[in-house]
């Protein structure tokens, strides 16, 4: 029993230094808009990377300057024709310059749409302008929230790494300890083969947190139009950043303001009622005026101006049919306008919603889960040091701990999720930013009945808090 205590008092300042770095988060008032914490530069960064880089800006900035080029196309008039011919008197010869009515012709016609058409035409181009620079918007709103969906995605699995760490460096001390007790004939053989066992269950996980961290780099570097594989250091930790909140009345007048859908079903309307008043205007006849010349030859020459003009006679069939056409369209847009407004509404109140939960979630962690799984761990701790409890007892305790605080983060980086999306104003669910979990249930090791309950019930409640913030699919592909 001298050798097992004196092997593992070397463990004790490994649990002081674990606990100096992971202190409980204390509890506190959830930050509002006046106590929010200032932005990540690393972050901002990014993104103003991501915006000069990637293609699709580039691709919707071009565009908009194309839809640009169409404005002064649509207001031109119509382009003229020119008119070559010969009348001649008889078929045996040319009679131009010896009869009156032989000769030859040139002639210019140029159409003239009735007035106000091409001005519509022009309104109508220009609101497609704004219709593409809408769409821009869109592409901009999204790049932004891939790129933090992927840059907290990456914090949240280098947080889980570093408690796997601290979690694996535990479980080496351990399996030293269980090792020499075995061999001194003081320790079972089991304690033994649980020990390395769970030292292969972590390299387990840290091989899917070094996948995820891989995809996640791709992602962002791809976002940004770099290499796969460049090297993003971060220093800001999940654990430290916590959700800004803002009122539901203030998401929903940004959302009027800002959404892109509703400002392009906005620009929907609009298009729809100069499209019904060119259709109104059509019903009015377009004109031609034609100038030409007749050379005869040695005889003086002729000339001729006219106007034409075109007739309606078809109006019941065609024009009028058109107008109809466009104010049921006007109608329909009318509709999927109101359709989105309700939409974005829903949305906005489903994230409110998520939002809340996850705040009382995180409150629940920090004011029970991570207090309750620390002093669980102490506890353990000091039950050993008095010779209560079996060594091992103390490290499910701190597997318990460790899973609490894994939990906690997921927990913090679902809730970035949801601000992510309600600033994305994202009329889909929710998309989520999860990474592998570091689970206790598997680690009931020759403990106490309680402490093996104590380390599996706060593992399952973390994970389930976890997916309670989720409102939506799993985090879309990058």
């Amino acid at each position: 029993m001298r050798i097992t205590q004196c092997l593992a008092l070397g463990l004790l300042p490994v649990f002081g230094s674990v606990l100096a770095q992971a202190q409980t988060p204390k509890p506190g008032p959830v930050p509002n808009e006046a106590t929010a914490s200032p932005g990540d530069p690393l972050l901002e960064a990014l993104i103003q990377e991501a915006i000069s880089r990637n293609p699709e800006i580039a691709k919707s900035q071009a565009l908009i300057e194309a839809e640009k080029e169409r404005i002064p196309q649509s207001k031109a008039l119509p382009d003229p024709s020119l008119s070559l011919g010969i009348q001649n008197d008889g078929f045996k010869k040319l009679q131009i310059g010896m009869m009156e009515s032989s000769y030859y012709q040139v002639m210019l016609t140029q159409p003239l749409p009735w007035p106000g058409k091409r001005a519509i035409r022009g309104d109508i181009a220009s609101l497609g302008v704004d219709a593409t620079r809408i769409a821009s918007d869109r592409t901009r709103l999204s790049l932004v929230a891939d790129v933090k969906r992927a840059y907290y995605g990456l914090l949240l699995v280098r947080g889980q790494m570093e408690l796997l760490e601290q979690q694996s460096l535990f479980w080496q001390k351990a399996s030293e300890i269980t090792r020499v007790r075995y061999e001194v004939g003081q320790g079972a053989q089991a304690d033994l083969l649980r020990a390395q066992l769970e030292q292969n269950r972590l390299r387990q996980t840290r091989i899917s947190l070094q996948s995820e961290e891989r995809v996640l780099l791709a992602a962002l570097n791809r976002l940004r139009g770099l290499k796969p594989e460049e090297a993003i250091p971060t220093t800001a930790r999940i654990m430290d950043l916590m959700p800004q909140t803002t009122s539901l009345v203030a998401w929903i007048d940004r959302a009027e303001k800002e959404s892109p859908e509703l400002q392009a079903a906005r620009i929907g309307i609009k298009q729809a009622e100069r499209s019904l008043d060119l259709a109104r205007r059509d019903r009015f006849p377009d004109f031609a005026v034609s100038a030409g010349v007749m050379p005869r030859g040695s005889l003086d020459p002729m000339w001729q101006v006219g106007v034409s003009i075109s007739l309606p006679i078809w109006s019941k069939q065609k024009q009028q049919r058109a107008v109809s056409e466009q104010e049921i369209r006007r109608r329909a847009q009318g509709s999927e306008a109101e359709s989105v407004r309700n939409m974005l509404g829903q949305r906005i109140q489903e994230r409110a919603a998520q939002l809340d939960a996850a705040l009382e979630t995180l409150r629940l962690y920090r004011e029970g889960l991570l207090v309750q799984s620390e002093s669980s761990f102490q506890a353990s701790l000091a039950q050993y040091e008095s010779g209560r409890a079996p060594f091992l007892s103390v490290l499910e305790a701190l597997n318990g701990w460790i899973s609490d605080r894994g939990g906690y983060i997921q927990a913090l980086a679902q809730a970035q999720a949801v601000l992510i999306a309600q600033e994305e104003f994202n009329l889909a669910g929710t998309p989520a930013i999860s990474a592998q979990g570091l689970s206790s249930g598997s680690m009931g090791m020759g403990g106490s009945p309680s402490g093996a309950a104590m380390s599996s019930s706060p593992a399952k409640s973390g994970a389930a808090s976890a997916k309670a913030g989720e409102g939506g699919p799993a985090m879309k592909s990058m």
